[in-house]
C-alpha cells in the first residue's frame, strides 16, 4: 500500500511534527518521508481531505461484537468495518460471545477472522470457564495464543478467593486481570441508578456502594497478591477516590471509563428509553465532576466507547425486560471532541495500549503506518443513517456531534 497524505495537521505528541501540517509518504505500509510540498514521481494515491488532521489509530479496551454465536447483533467482518470507519486501528474485543471465548482455540479464531484487516483485533480472555464465576478458565494457553487480558464481561466475580487465586496465577505469566465493579449482592435486581429518579420512576435502583465496594474489595485483593489488576468502566465519586489512594501505594492497577459516564445523568431515563439502559448505570452529576477529575490527574488511564451491539428484540421492549448496552464507536470522536480539547481528545483515544501489552505508533520516519484521519471541526447530528453497525442501540442517538472521521490507515491497509 502506497500513498501520499497531502496538507494534514499532525496531532501527536510523540511525533517530531507535532501541530504541524506536513505531507506524509507511506510505501509499503512505513512511513517513509513527512516534510512540506512533497513530490510524488510514482504517482501513488493521493489523500486531499477537507481540514485534514492525522494522529496515531486510536485505540478501544472494551468492544463487544457478537460473532460466535449472536451473529444477528454483528459480525466480526462488519464490526471491524465498524470501528475502522470510526477511526479505530486497534481494538479489544470481549468474550461475550456464544460460545464464551475460554480456550486458545476460541482466540486463535477471533484473531483469525482479522487477518489483513486495517483494524488489528485484540481477543479478551474469559477469567472463568463460561463466565459462571466457578472455575479458571485456561488463562496460560489463551495468553499464548494472543489473549491480552482476561475478563467476564460484565459480571462480577462474587467468590473472593477465586479473584485471589486468579490474580496470584496471572502473576506467573503476566497476565492481566480484569474485574467488573459490581457487588452482585448489593445490586440484587436493579437496573438503573438508586437515587431521585429511581424513586420517581419506580424503577429498582443500583446503589453506588455496590460499585465501591466491590472495588475496595479487589483492591485489597491486589495489594495482599502484589497482582495486575485492571477495572473496567468504572461510575461513581468513590471508585475514583479508592482508586487514587490505590495508585499512591503503587499497586499495579489501571481502570477506565465509559464515554456515556462523563456526559449523560440518569436524569435521561424519565422517559424510559431503553437506549439508556446501560451498566454501570449513568450515574448523577457529582459523580461525572469525579470522574472528570480522575481523568485530569491520571486516576483513570483510559476510555472506552463499551461498544455493545444488541439486536431489537433486545431493546424495544418494557424497560425492565431490556438488555443493558449501547453501540458507541461511531460516536466516540464526535462527544469526546465536544467535551474535551481536540489535543485532548486524541490523547483519550490513544491511551491505553501499553497495558495491554500493545506498542504505540508514533507519526515518524521508518514508522509502520498506524493512522487516523479525522476532522475536528465538522458538526453533524447523529442519526440512524449514520450508524454502521447492524444494531441499532444507540444512547447517542439525535445528539450533536463535533467531528467527523475519514478513515485509517494501518497494517498495510487503507478504509476511507
Amino acid at each position: 500500500m502506497n500513498v501520499l497524505i497531502k496538507s494534514a495537521t499532525i496531532i501527536d505528541t510523540k511525533s517530531d511534527a507535532n501541530t504541524k501540517t506536513q505531507d506524509v509518504l507511506i510505501e509499503k505500509g512505513i512511513i517513509t518521508k513527512i516534510g512540506t510540498n512533497l513530490e510524488n514521481p510514482k504517482k501513488y494515491r493521493e489523500i486531499n481531505l477537507d481540514n485534514l488532521h492525522i494522529s496515531q489509530g486510536w485505540f478501544d479496551s472494551s468492544v463487544s461484537f457478537g460473532e460466535p454465536g449472536y451473529e444477528e447483533r454483528e459480525t466480526i467482518s462488519n464490526g471491524l468495518n465498524v470501528a475502522a470507519k470510526s477511526g479505530f486501528t486497534s481494538i479489544l474485543i470481549n468474550p461475550n460471545s456464544n460460545p464464551v471465548i475460554t480456550t486458545n482455540t476460541d482466540v486463535v479464531f477471533l484473531k483469525s477472522k482479522a487477518i489483513n484487516h486495517a483494524v488489528s483485533l485484540h481477543p479478551i480472555g474469559a477469567l472463568t470457564l463460561a463466565s459462571k464465576g466457578q472455575t479458571l478458565a485456561e488463562l496460560f494457553d489463551m495468553k499464548n495464543a494472543g489473549a491480552v487480558a482476561f475478563y467476564d464481561y460484565k459480571q462480577p466475580i462474587k467468590n473472593a478467593n477465586l479473584m485471589k487465586i486468579a490474580l496470584q496465577y496471572a502473576s506467573t505469566f503476566n497476565g492481566l486481570i480484569c474485574s467488573y465493579p459490581m457487588d452482585s449482592s448489593i445490586c440484587s435486581k436493579g437496573i438503573i441508578n438508586e437515587g431521585v429518579v429511581s424513586t420517581v420512576t419506580g424503577l429498582k435502583g443500583i446503589p453506588n456502594l455496590a460499585e465501591d465496594l466491590q472495588i475496595e474489595r479487589d483492591l485489597s485483593l491486589l495489594e495482599y497478591t502484589e497482582g495486575k489488576l485492571h477495572i473496567p468502566t468504572i461510575s461513581t465519586k468513590k471508585a475514583v477516590d479508592f482508586i487514587r489512594i490505590a495508585k499512591q501505594k503503587q499497586l499495579d492497577i489501571t481502570c477506565s471509563v465509559c464515554i456515556h459516564n462523563l456526559i449523560l445523568t440518569d436524569e435521561h431515563l424519565t422517559d424510559f428509553d431503553t437506549n439508556f439502559k446501560v451498566l454501570p448505570p449513568l450515574r448523577t452529576q457529582e459523580d461525572i465532576n469525579a470522574l472528570h477529575k480522575g481523568l485530569e490527574d491520571g486516576t483513570i488511564d483510559m476510555i472506552t466507547s463499551d461498544h455493545n451491539p444488541l439486536n431489537i428484540e433486545l431493546k424495544k421492549i418494557e424497560f425492565d425486560y431490556a438488555q443493558s448496552g449501547t453501540i458507541g464507536l461511531e460516536t466516540a470522536f464526535g462527544i469526546l471532541n465536544k467535551l474535551f480539547s481536540t489535543t485532548q481528545t486524541i490523547k483519550y483515544l490513544t491511551s491505553g495500549k501499553e497495558r495491554f501489552g500493545l506498542k504505540q505508533s508514533p507519526i515518524k520516519e521508518g514508522h509502520p503506518a498506524n493512522i487516523t484521519l479525522f476532522n475536528p471541526e465538522m458538526t453533524y447530528t447523529f442519526s440512524e443513517a449514520e450508524i454502521l453497525s447492524k444494531s441499532k442501540n444507540a444512547i447517542f442517538l439525535n445528539k450533536q456531534l463535533k467531528g467527523k472521521v475519514y478513515g485509517v490507515i494501518n497494517n498495510n491497509n487503507i478504509i476511507l
